[in-house]
Parts: structure tokens; C-alpha cells; sequence
């Protein structure tokens, strides 16, 4: 596999065939024309859509009553004109009072995307590309705002969302997740939960029955801490339809009934030992769980393979959440 700076700049690279067939996608099209675009546009991958995170928005620009731009960016307006106004809210507020303004807000979802590249549970190409949609959201001025927050993003008073323009396709990021794991490592020795996760995975029958990501995108984000030194953060997401299904077994459950709510969860998920890893993420699973199956294997039902046996008393003797 590259080194983690090299698959860093090799991505930068596919970048511009992505924003391009973003541009020229429709997003009535749906996931599989957006991946049919991607896999014209960047022969050598073949992405496949795995998952969409939506119900987030962020802030917009403003238009006026006929619908006109006045700007892009909502935040830097309000910053340049208080400024102008030596932080004076209310003298913005009767500047503007005989003018009607409209906050506007990008409402999307996330599309994961990914293609696989080696033969390691983490070597993948992961793809985000957001679908998005502004619409007008709230009237500048009408709630006699006292701070920023109150007049960019209230939480009262916003109309009903009104499209300024049919939904689009915009590149966010591409990224090799084994190097950006890479990159974490590099920067504090010490294993992270999500790299603990992963090397469960290939211990577990699960790493033996599919790849980790079928069934997991991973989340990630990077900023500079107060020593300006990058911090890293990722975050396992499920791409399983919907919420996981109920874990419904009481506690003190044990032996053969134990082994039944395991398999059924098993099942709906559809991997063995999803039980232990939405355990350690969703926390559909409760913790005792993972005593009583070891404790159930040291009084001779072996309900489980070894391995999975073993990857669970390690993390009784030290335990993680992701």
C-alpha cells in the first residue's frame, strides 16, 4: 500500500473528474446514476454507494424579497456589517429595517461512497459527495435578535422551508481510509478505539465472512489542537438500514437463551458477531452481554468459535467504545 502521504496527494488528483461529474449529475438521477457517472469518470475505480447520512444543514447566504442574491455567505455579511457598526446589533437591526431579508440554508445528506483496494479491512477509497438543496429559511431582524446566533440561526421563528433551486451533487472529500488510520497512528502510537474495532474485526468470524466495509463508512474529521498540532477523530457508522434491531434479552440471561437473542441479532444485521460490534458503537447491546457469553464459555458451552471467544475477553481485560 502507498504511504500515507502519497495516497494524500494521488487523491487530490481524482478530485477535479469528481467535481466535474458531480456538476453534470442530476441528483434525480439517484445513488446508482451517481455511481454509473463515477465509474466513467474514474475508470480504474469502481465506486459503489454504501450509505447516506442526512437530517443536517448548514447556513447559507441571503436573498431579498424578490428572491435576489445579496450573499453567499450568510456569517461573513452579519461579521463585515456589525463590524462597520462597532458590534452594534441594534443599529444593524434599524439599518435594515425597512428591508426584507431571508436567511437561506444548504439542507442535505452525505453519500458514502467506496471502493475497495487491498486486501486489509481499512485498505478502501472512501468517496463523500453531499446532496444538497438552499432554501429560504428565516427573515433577518424579525425576532429583534440580542446575538449573532439568534439572527443567523435561530431556533424559533424560522418559516416554512421554501427551495431556492432544484437539489445538487457537490464533492466533499476523497479519502484512503488505512492511511488516514495510518496518520493517527503516526501522530500517537497507541491504538485508537476505531483501530482496536478493525483488528477485531479480522480476528473475528466476522472479518473471516466479509469485509469490514460492507457493512461500515467511517466518519473522520482533523483540526489543529491550541499547539497547533493536527488532531484526528474517526468514528465507525453503520450502514445498516434504519436502527439495529432490538436486543430485547433481559439481564442475567444466560447459556442457550443467550445464544438465541446473539444469533437472532446476528441475522437481522447480517454478520456473525454484530452483536459485539454494535456493542461497541450503537450500544444496541448492552456490556454484560460480553461477560456472560465468556462466562458461558468457561462452563463449557461453546456456543461460539475460539476466536470470537478470545477477541471478547480481550476487551473485557480492556475495554474501548467507539
Amino acid at each position: 500500500m502507498k504511504e500515507a502521504l502519497a495516497w494524500s496527494e494521488y487523491c487530490k488528483t481524482l478530485a477535479p473528474a469528481i467535481v466535474e461529474t458531480c456538476a453534470k449529475t442530476t441528483v434525480s438521477a439517484g445513488p446508482s446514476g451517481l455511481t454509473k457517472a463515477l465509474s466513467a469518470a474514474i475508470e480504474e475505480w469502481k465506486f459503489r454507494h454504501a450509505f447516506a447520512r442526512g437530517g443536517w444543514y448548514r447556513l447559507g447566504g441571503i436573498v431579498d424579497a424578490d428572491g435576489q442574491r445579496v450573499t453567499d455567505n450568510l456569517e461573513s455579511w452579519v461579521e463585515n456589517e456589525l463590524d462597520a457598526r462597532d458590534g452594534d446589533m441594534g443599529q444593524l437591526a434599524d439599518d435594515y429595517a425597512d428591508k426584507t431579508l431571508y436567511a437561506t440554508q444548504l439542507v442535505g445528506q452525505t453519500h458514502y461512497l467506496i471502493a475497495p483496494e487491498g486486501e486489509d479491512h481499512a485498505d478502501f477509497l472512501q468517496l463523500e459527495i453531499e446532496d444538497l438543496q438552499e432554501t429560504r429559511s428565516h427573515q433577518l431582524f424579525a425576532n429583534d435578535p440580542a446575538s449573532i446566533e439568534e439572527l443567523i440561526d435561530p431556533r424559533e421563528g424560522k418559516d416554512n422551508p421554501q427551495p431556492l433551486g432544484l437539489p445538487f451533487y457537490t464533492f466533499r472529500r476523497i479519502q484512503h481510509i488505512g492511511a488516514f488510520l495510518q496518520r493517527m497512528l503516526a501522530q500517537k502510537p497507541d491504538p485508537a478505539p476505531i483501530h482496536r474495532m478493525i483488528d477485531d474485526w479480522g480476528k473475528s468470524s466476522a472479518g473471516n465472512t466479509s469485509a469490514f466495509y460492507n457493512h461500515w463508512v467511517i466518519a473522520t474529521r482533523e483540526h489543529l489542537d491550541r499547539y497547533h498540532q493536527p488532531v484526528f477523530r474517526a468514528q465507525p457508522i453503520p450502514t445498516l438500514a434504519g436502527e439495529p434491531p432490538e436486543f430485547e434479552t433481559e439481564p442475567g440471561t444466560s447459556g442457550l437463551d443467550l445464544q438465541k437473542a446473539l444469533t437472532q441479532f446476528d441475522r437481522a444485521v447480517g454478520y456473525p458477531m454484530a452483536w459485539y460490534f454494535h456493542m461497541l458503537t450503537t450500544k444496541a447491546v448492552p456490556h454484560w452481554v460480553a461477560q456472560t457469553v465468556v462466562e458461558d464459555s468457561l462452563g463449557g458451552l461453546a456456543y461460539l468459535p475460539q476466536k470470537d471467544v478470545e477477541v471478547i475477553r480481550s476487551w473485557l481485560h480492556r475495554p474501548y467504545a467507539v
